[in-house]
């Protein structure tokens, strides 16, 4: 299964506090610009500073017809391995 990894933060939250080394940062502001590229993945998850981003990110998601996501809420709760 293809899965993604992606923190909605802001990008200089995600470079300056932290994140998941197997993340990428698509901040929610700018999400819509990679639903094309998400919808290369299996499934997509869904993190950022305490879900509440992330959970409007799924919903911005599934207007465009993914389904396949999950908000993890923290990213801190990312397991890489």
């Amino acid at each position: 299964m293809k899965t993604i990894i992606v923190d909605v933060r802001t990008v200089d939250e995600f470079n300056m506090d932290g994140h998941a080394e197997c993340s990428v940062n698509y901040p929610l502001d700018k999400i819509e610009n990679y639903v094309d590229t998400l919808r290369d993945y299996d499934q997509i998850i869904l993190v950022c500073r305490s879900g509440n981003r992330a959970n409007v990110a799924k919903s911005i998601l599934a207007q465009h017809g993914l389904t396949n996501v999950e908000n993890r809420g923290e990213w801190q709760n990312i397991n890489c391995n």
